[in-house]
């Protein structure tokens, strides 16, 4: 009778445990029903450069299973907005990285055009509402790594007009006007002690054009410099919390202090190597970084920033696009509020979007930046030097150049035949 007993308490006690589970995970469901899941990085692009060398007419993006993200898993997860990362490796710098993040930007659009019912090119925090309504994934752009851009401002521009929303100042290489992370792990000597002039001339462009500025992997005197000098917010696209993972990957709390008082967004990154500093972590382990973020820089400023397809681990419960609700159902057993959890999910994000947007809108007029960096910074073996005064023999002659030359020439001609 006593094991009766006991058996049928614990079964109440499973059972009603469960249920309190189910109705997380009903709650939300519920939430991301009306509020889109706005993801801030996934780097699916780069998979179908390394699997497939961007020929999309290869890929079946609804039986593709050798990545963390397809159709299917897309749908079940509720991914309402995602910004696809048109990534190229740093070993690019100096070289083809601008071709070949074009031919990132490229695969981007023609992943929306051969799959019009799924995903559809955003650009905007209207855009974004609007795919939502129409059950559609907005397919937003975002450019990671300042070497990306072969220091030039009219290649960010042109990357703007092709629909990029948000540049990441660098990737895990510094390029010549900006220091990145490992600055701050002493592997590499700081070459600007965060911004140069001209990575200041970046920020105050990107801030015209309403181009979002990602502190996603650079250095933490770069994340300073940028929140003090930036008119609109800024994004860490896929970043977690320095005191709970102490990874310089992450944010350390004076700096999410900042974000708080200007209103920007960390989008919680979900590689186990920085969400426990380890090889191994669990869905709860990156629900602590949610609730460390809302306790230093409040629930207004944390988000989602996956990094599915760019790391090679995830957290178990986390394991692929598909498994984000889960996370979401942790917010809500730990207390989180329902319009906490849509802050995260989407409110924080197209807040920050529209700021960027008012501040672009209040510099319409304002004529753009056109003073090139100084050809010193850049010189190499692959750059030529058109354009730069005295650049020395890369540089295209004068015709006042060239007048002397051909005078010469003709006197010396002259003074030949006179000598035959």
């Amino acid at each position: 009778m006593l094991l009766a007993s006991v058996c049928a308490v614990l079964w109440v006690s499973c059972w009603g445990s469960t249920l309190a589970e189910d109705q997380h995970m009903t709650n939300a469901l519920k939430l991301m029903s009306e509020t889109p899941l706005i993801d801030g990085h996934n780097d699916l692009p780069w998979q179908l450069r390394m699997q497939f060398n961007n020929e999309l007419n290869k890929v079946n993006l609804n039986t593709l299973n050798t990545t963390h993200t397809n159709i299917p898993k897309i749908e079940e997860g509720r991914l309402g907005a995602q910004f696809w990362a048109a990534f190229v490796h740093c070993d690019t710098q100096y070289k083809d990285a601008v071709r070949q993040t074009l031919e990132q930007i490229d695969v981007i659009h023609r992943m929306c055009q051969k799959y019009p019912d799924t995903f559809v090119l955003a650009t905007s925090s209207r855009d974004i509402t609007e795919a939502f309504g129409a059950n559609r994934t907005a397919s937003l752009i975002g450019v990671e790594g300042g070497h990306s851009l072969d220091s030039s401002l009219g290649t960010l521009r042109t990357m703007y007009r092709l629909g990029v929303r948000y540049l990441t100042l660098t990737h895990s290489c510094s390029t010549p006007w900006v220091d990145n992370w490992l600055v701050d792990t002493g592997s590499e000597p700081a070459r600007h002690n965060g911004l140069s002039p001209f990575g200041k001339q970046v920020v105050v462009e990107m801030n015209r054009l309403g181009m979002m500025i990602d502190l996603s992997h650079v250095s933490v005197a770069v994340m300073e410099q940028v929140l003090d000098m930036s008119k609109a917010p800024v994004i860490f696209s896929h970043s977690s919390a320095y005191s709970i993972c102490p990874h310089r990957r992450n944010v350390p709390d004076e700096v999410l202090r900042t974000v708080k008082e200007k209103r920007g967004i960390v989008m919680v990154n979900f590689f186990n190597d920085f969400v426990t500093c380890s090889k191994n972590a669990k869905l709860s382990d990156v629900a602590d970084h949610f609730d460390h973020i809302k306790k230093v820089a409040g629930a207004e400023s944390v988000g989602f920033g996956g990094d599915y397809d760019g790391v090679p681990r995830t957290p178990e419960g986390l394991e692929d696009v598909s498994k984000v609700p889960n996370l979401v159902a942790e917010l809500l057993r730990r207390g989180w509020s329902d319009e906490e959890v849509k802050g995260a999910l989407a409110n924080n994000l197209l807040r920050v979007m529209r700021e960027v947007e008012r501040v672009r809108d209040g510099l319409n007029g304002t004529t753009p930046d056109d003073v090139p960096i100084p050809l010193e910074e850049v010189k190499g073996p692959c750059r030529t030097s058109y354009g730069y005064p005295s650049a020395g023999a890369g540089a295209r002659p004068s015709l006042s150049a060239l007048g002397l030359v051909l005078t010469a020439a003709l006197q010396a001609g002259v003074t030949r035949r006179v000598s035959l």
